[in-house]
């Protein structure tokens, strides 16, 4: 091709990319420059260089010798052509990415191609020249950490995984995607893939696990950094689009965020305008810059993402040199960038290109290859990721051994939080009560577990949505990590609910030895429903710690009072809901919470005080369901009571034993950890043959068919509640020792 022509195809494509267009055209002649052997300054002009003629770069020559000027200026050419080269092999490593993911959502006939095609160029410079990482220790405590908030996009992330050479997604991963039993699902998944740090579906939810994770290392950062020896010391990536940013989600953790200066946060902000529903002119025109800044975040505008290879570098070095804060980076990109007909719309956000449309992709972009090839070239620049992670690894392992030497307990402390070892013997420090104790509500009885564990567990830390001193969850040890204290250990969230569960699912996910918490009303996990369900779905192990769980809590009436919650959080799989009665159940809640790593835990605690009654134990809470205390014999009807209700139970049964009856009265704290005893140990405690059973909860009474059998009777609240002194609630509702008794009398016939 004549240097003349490959210009005006250059000077087309750098003002189409400008203007945020895509390289697509009907014209195949102006569209297949990406391989084409252009000149050197045409090429540097593709990758966001100022464009030079022909004659400007051409050496003038005098009979006596070069003259200085031209000198360097065939300095110039030999450097813009090495430069080319570069640009060549970046473009089609680029390409490898897009097709990569055009053909793995080709092969499902499902997807999401268009963000990967558009995202290529800043997934790869991330991926391949500025993340640390080593592909084949994908847990290495210093790694880079990477978050696609922009979940449907994944083909973009397994792309890079593959190439980088991470184990988890081979080329039959790729062709597998989505589908049964594959490691590449339709959205990331940190459990079925290694190499995802966080699991992102609904949006928001990935920019919100993100600062938790950024959380995390600020503050592991301040605790174990020393002058001569930073061993705390890596950055968190994410990559957001236009929906995340609609979400109100986003906007509670990015503002915490800024609140806190978490400043080796960068977030990419894929600006293409384009949603499901069409362009965002139609619902988002607000200005995402001046947010983030009014949020406290840097901000940067990358106008070409689409090729602009150094304005995506410039702006990662300008973030990086902010310290004090987080930066977005709004790269504006094209949709399904080098689709002809489908790029720029919405045809391209949901769904497969088709056939023809990838044929045509394929030769808009001078790409001759078969479905799922990575050229050698490709394959083997980014080999060197291997050796390359191996060795930083290595050398933080040396930094690692030096710190240890001259810091041996917080070295031991440090790698007891990166790989999840407690301190032997920590359970010991729950607190223990007898029925002389003096009664308290559970969320009382809570934050005497909690600052015992703060003090033998060091990765214990959480906070509040706005509630610590009436969910009484501060750590009395530990100051409140702020941006100029990011040591301490009580996280102040504001009334921020949903953000506050999604960045407590980053910091567990950070690292295994860490054990967030977080609280509010139980009634409030409404807002944050879908924060919760993640924990669940991405194995984090975070503690919710929620009071005021039902009825008890009187006069704020209907809105702040939980009826159909702990019938809810049942329904959900790989959650322990856990409803402790008093003082011991508490200690043993607190206890499965903190065991269990890859679940989630969620304490439903009362505000009213309690007795600390006979027969409960930490022992028993961890089988979920456990007999409290029993007549001589085979019982003739078993009381079940959970949380605030299980007293009610207790008494019950006194009552029906002083008229000559045989009652058992069983504590049902958790469903789940019942439901995994074996059948010898729930047949011990529920006899099939005694049917004569009646539960007490405040609460729904759905699902209590499956503990008390078509026969029993389950007094609960299929009603909203009201407002009224606890007392007259619990009387007019039916929650009374005098209905319980009715109730096991009726049964007994």
């Amino acid at each position: 091709m004549a240097a003349s022509s490959s210009l005006t195809v250059s000077h087309a494509l750098v003002s189409r990319a400008i203007v945020g267009g895509s390289s697509s055209s009907s014209s195949t002649t102006t569209t297949t420059t990406s391989h084409v052997a252009l000149p050197g300054f045409v090429r540097s002009s593709i990758a966001g260089q100022s464009l030079r003629s022909s004659a400007s770069a051409r050496p003038s020559r005098r009979r006596d010798g070069p003259r200085r000027g031209s000198m360097r200026a065939m300095a110039a050419v030999e450097t813009l052509e090495g430069k080319a080269e570069t640009t060549a092999l970046l473009e089609k490593s680029v390409n490898t990415i897009r097709f990569l993911a055009i053909d793995a959502v080709e092969k499902a006939n499902s997807g999401h191609p268009g963000l990967p095609m558009g995202c290529a160029p800043m997934g790869h410079i991330l991926y391949d020249e500025v993340m640390r990482y080593n592909p084949k220790n994908p847990f290495w405590f210093n790694r880079d950490r990477f978050v696609l908030s922009a979940g449907h996009g994944c083909m973009l992330q397994y792309a890079l995984l593959h190439l980088a050479g991470y184990d988890s997604v081979k080329e039959e991963d790729l062709k597998n995607f989505r589908q049964w039993g594959s490691k590449t699902p339709g959205h990331p998944e940190n459990f079925e893939t290694i190499g995802i740090e966080v699991t992102t579906g609904p949006l928001g939810q990935g920019i919100a696990n993100a600062v938790g994770l950024a959380l995390a290392e600020k503050h592991l950062a301040a605790r174990f950094n020393k002058p001569d020896n930073e061993i705390v010391d890596h950055y968190t990536y994410v990559i957001l689009g236009d929906g995340c940013n609609m979400e109100g989600i986003s906007n509670e953790a990015c503002s915490l965020a800024g609140h806190w200066g978490l400043g080796k946060l960068i977030a990419f902000y894929d600006d293409n305008h384009i949603s499901i529903d069409g362009d965002t002119e139609i619902a988002f025109t607000e200005n995402v810059d001046a947010r983030f800044e009014a949020l406290g975040w840097h901000t940067i505008w990358v106008k070409n993402g689409n090729t602009g290879y150094d304005e995506i570098r410039a702006a990662i070095k300008e973030a990086k040199a902010v310290t004090d804060k987080p930066t977005m980076i709004k790269v504006t990109t094209t949709i399904g960038y080098g689709s002809p007909n489908k790029s720029n719309s919405y045809a391209v956000h949901g769904s497969a290109l088709g056939a023809k449309e990838v044929e045509a992709t394929r030769q808009n972009l001078a790409w001759p290859h078969e479905p799922f090839h990575v050229p050698e070239d490709v394959k083997s620049h980014w080999s060197r990721h291997t050796p390359e992670g191996a060795a930083l690894e290595a050398e933080w392992n040396a930094k690692f051994a030096e710190y240890e030497k001259k810091y041996p307990a917080e070295a031991a402390e440090l790698k007891g939080l990166s790989t999840g070892e407690f301190p032997t013997g920590w359970e010991k420090a729950l607190p223990t009560y007898t029925p002389e104790s003096p009664g308290d509500a559970t969320r009382n009885l809570s934050q005497q577990c909690l600052n015992a564990l703060a003090k033998v567990l060091p990765g214990l830390l959480g906070g509040s949505a706005d509630l610590a001193s009436s969910n009484m969850t501060l750590l009395k040890m530990f100051g409140d990590f702020q941006k100029s204290t990011p040591e301490e250990r009580n996280i102040r969230f504001g009334v921020r609910e949903h953000g506050m569960g999604a960045i407590c699912n980053g910091i567990a996910l950070h690292s295994p030895g860490l054990l967030p918490y977080c609280a509010t009303f139980f009634v409030f996990t409404d807002y944050m429903r879908a924060a919760i369900r993640i924990s669940a779905l991405c194995e984090a192990g975070v503690i919710y710690v929620m009071t005021h769980d039902s009825i008890g809590l009187g006069e704020d009436g209907p809105t702040h009072q939980p009826i159909e919650h702990l019938a809810s959080f049942r329904a959900m799989p790989n959650i322990l809901m856990l409803r402790p009665g008093d003082g011991n159940e508490t200690a043993g809640a607190y206890k499965v919470a903190v065991l269990n790593r890859k679940r989630p835990s969620i304490l439903a605690l009362s505000r009213q005080k309690l007795p600390q009654l006979p027969g409960t134990s930490i022992e028993g809470v961890e089988k979920g369901g456990y007999i409290i205390s029993d007549s001589d014999g085979k019982p003739e009807v078993i009381l079940i009571g959970t949380g605030s209700e299980l007293e009610i139970a207790a008494k019950a049964g006194d009552e029906l034993r002083k008229e000559g009856k045989k009652v058992r009265v069983v504590s049902f704290v958790s469903w789940e950890l019942f439901d995994e005893q074996s059948d010898e140990y729930k047949e011990s405690v529920l006899p099939s043959d005694v049917t004569a059973r009646v539960s007490v909860e405040a609460g729904s009474t759905f699902g209590w068919e499956k503990i008390i059998g078509s026969k029993g009777k389950a007094i609960g609240i299929d009603r909203f509640g009201a407002s009224a002194p606890a007392g007259k609630i619990y009387k007019e509702l039916g929650m009374t020792v005098e209905n319980v008794v009715a109730s096991a009398k009726a049964l007994l016939g």
